[in-house]
């Protein structure tokens, strides 16, 4: 029997043992993944001895490298209709090529074409609500290298280009840490990576915005924290969140899990190390221009509900806005918080903490009033670690390869007297598309959650790779069904003999009465 054909029929929690699986062993997809099998018999079957670990010059992290780049170089190729003319001619050219990227129009869009520089200056067309650059600091600093290493000259034309060739090139870079730091995550799963790695939307989208920046900061502090290095962790959380605002949602699951585990002292490293770091990149430009370093936080705040949110379709179906949005928003990403921290306390093994920040931030993403296309490469290194499985990952990128033509094909319709598109009731559909597809993977998640016996990461003994200190650290502080049988546990070690064997027995008789 497979390990895959045990996701589907297995029926208890494996066995927890602090010796943990065999240190030396990697895990092949195609030997307990079905569709990685099958995909394995169509490029040269299973795996032989050049695929295992210090065997060969091509170790995983090496070969798992080339793919993102191959990935990425598709993706440039797909932009090519832009490049050559979309960008810049035709109301709509780049929206019906779905080849759209923000990184050519912001660079005179944001002044950088005529060495404005962020934060210090004004935008070269500001509005009331927005006189800066309205990116984080480490953002609007990657942003700035790029433009100090386009040439200077020729046209606005042909610099946008170079921007977006420098910047595409400095973004592959980011791709390729990101996949790196998943194999260091796990290191006995560095196959996992290939889920990146492969993504379809890691080819759309991985040069419409500057987001793998913040990417590759948050899969280095993953990686830091899974070698049980707290502070560096926090440290590269901080920057990540320096770089966008997403990341600082890992301390959720690192707290709740630390309390659950006894590890407080971890989290609170982590933490300090997060403040100090988002610090060292913030407070300069706090100091030099205060209202051109919080133009970030004040765009996001008075910014209406926008493409692809579901407050979107609420919104045009009533013709009207919601003046509290904010508000309903932050009490929907509370409660959703909320209901993680339960699960992570009362779940019958302690969560992954791939798990949880994964939830995590799917919930901020599925609660938030915008949703770019891009977003979803937050998700992918995550589900990656959450839940490894071809099939779900591959629904649940159909679901935003859809959503991210039907985007651009509403812009396309929207912005052409021409109409040629999807009108709003179709685009309304690619919403609803994103989102079923991303509860889909939620849902997976929390069903390996409370059923620990469906988690494809731990059928071989292991508990949490991802957890650094966490792993097979024994609980300390659990609620409702774990504290339950904890209870129950400590009852049999301690009960004198006869007595375990009472209570086990009376349990059914008990349910029937009731």
């Amino acid at each position: 029997m497979t390990s895959s054909e045990r996701d589907e029929s297995a029926g208890s929690v494996p066995a927890l043992s602090a010796a943990g699986p065999l240190p030396n062993t990697v895990v092949v997809p195609a030997d307990e993944d079905p569709v990685a099998e099958a995909g394995s018999e169509v490029f040269g079957g299973p795996p032989g001895r050049r695929a295992l670990l210090g065997v060969s010059w091509w170790v995983p992290a090496r070969f798992l490298a080339l793919a993102v780049i191959v990935t990425y170089v598709l993706g440039l190729a797909q932009k090519l209709p832009c490049y050559d003319g979309g960008w810049f001619h035709g109301a709509t050219a780049q929206y019906t090529h779905a080849c759209y990227s923000d990184i050519p129009h912001l660079f005179t869009g944001r002044g950088f074409s005529v060495g404005l520089h962020p934060y210090l200056d004004k935008l070269p067309m500001p509005s009331s609500d927005m006189q800066y650059l309205e990116y984080p600091v480490l953002t609007g600093l990657f942003m700035q290298i790029a433009a100090w290493l386009t040439p200077l000259g020729g046209g606005d034309q042909s610099r946008e280009q170079w921007f977006w060739l420098i910047n595409s090139g400095m973004l592959l870079i980011c791709a390729v840490v990101v996949v790196v730091a998943l194999v260091r995550t796990h290191r006995r799963r560095p196959w996992d990576a290939l889920l990146f790695a492969l993504a379809p939307c890691l080819a759309l989208d991985a040069t419409v915005n500057w987001d793998l920046l913040a990417i590759a900061l948050t899969a280095v502090a993953m990686a830091y924290w899974s070698g049980s290095r707290p502070v560096w962790a926090g440290v590269f959380i901080g920057l990540a969140a320096a770089a966008k605002l997403y990341p600082v949602l890992l301390l959720v699951p690192l707290l709740v899990l630390c309390l659950r585990a006894g590890r407080l002292r971890a989290f609170w490293q982590a933490a300090a190390a997060t403040a100090g770091a988002w610090l060292l990149v913030d407070l300069p430009i706090m100091l030099a221009n205060w209202q051109g370093w919080a133009t970030f936080y004040t765009f996001s705040q008075s910014r209406k509900e926008d493409y692809g949110s579901f407050w979107l379709i609420l919104m045009q179906d009533r013709n009207a806005q919601l003046d509290t949005l904010n508000t309903w928003i932050a009490g929907l990403l509370v409660l959703c918080c909320l209901g993680i921290g339960w699960l992570a306390l009362t779940a019958p093994r302690r969560p992954r903490f791939a798990q949880l920040a994964f939830l995590v931030v799917a919930a901020f993403v599925l609660t938030n009033k915008v949703y770019s296309p891009q977003y979803v490469l937050w998700l992918i290194p995550l589900a990656a670690l959450a839940r490894p499985r071809w099939r779900d990952f591959l629904i649940w990128q159909a679901c935003e390869v859809l959503y991210f033509f039907g985007v651009w094909s509403y812009l396309a319709y929207t912005g052409d007297a021409k109409q040629h598109g999807i009108g709003q009731d179709w685009y309304h559909f690619a919403i609803i598309l994103h989102l079923l597809g991303t509860l889909f993977l939620c849902v997976m998640v929390i069903r390996d959650i409370l059923l620990p016996e469906r988690d494809p990461v731990r059928w071989d003994g292991s508990d949490d790779p991802s957890g650094g200190v966490l792993d097979f650290a024994p609980d300390v502080f659990v609620l409702g069904t774990a504290r339950r049988l904890r209870e129950e546990e400590t009852y049999e070690q301690f009960a004198l003999p006869g007595e375990a064997e009472w209570l086990a027995a009376a349990e059914p008789a008990d349910a029937e009465r009731n």
